[in-house]
């Protein structure tokens, strides 16, 4: 069946990275108004909104209409749960920033972003080897 070819790894992959995605916009916001006073700081729970992605079952499958044609398995849209971070500590002006905390939190996103995109690079070019290369006799 030509859906097969796209797992549901390919639908994890796709579901982390957006994932870390919105998790850079919101640690990218909380670095822009460190210096904001009464910002309070925003988080979000990346693993329990991936579990929950995850976990909303199957998806009803997208029609082909030849026989030829591919269809990739999608993912659910995905609405984190974002709110003020308990943890920040208020300073005189009410931030609740903690500038290097953010930056570090902004540097390990990236890293698992990043490492997401390239098991779907490596992924990929497993079934290119597939089609091109090991697919068959020449």
């Amino acid at each position: 069946m030509a859906d097969s070819i796209f797992d549901p790894t390919m639908g994890s992959l796709n579901t982390s990275m957006n994932l870390r995605l919105a998790q850079q916009n919101v640690i990218s916001s909380n670095i822009a108004n460190a210096d904001t006073p009464g910002f309070k700081a925003k988080a979000m729970e990346f693993e329990s909104a991936f579990r929950e992605a995850l976990g909303a079952g199957d998806l009803l499958p997208m029609s082909a209409t030849e026989d030829g044609h591919v269809v990739p398995r999608e993912t659910d849209p995905i609405y984190p749960e974002i709110y003020d971070d308990p943890n920040g500590v208020e300073s005189l002006d009410g931030n609740t920033v903690n500038r290097s905390a953010e930056m570090t939190k902004l540097a390990e996103n990236q890293l698992m972003y990043d490492a997401s995109a390239e098991l779907v690079r490596r992924k990929l070019g497993l079934l290119k080897y597939s089609i091109t290369e090991g697919g068959g006799n020449r």
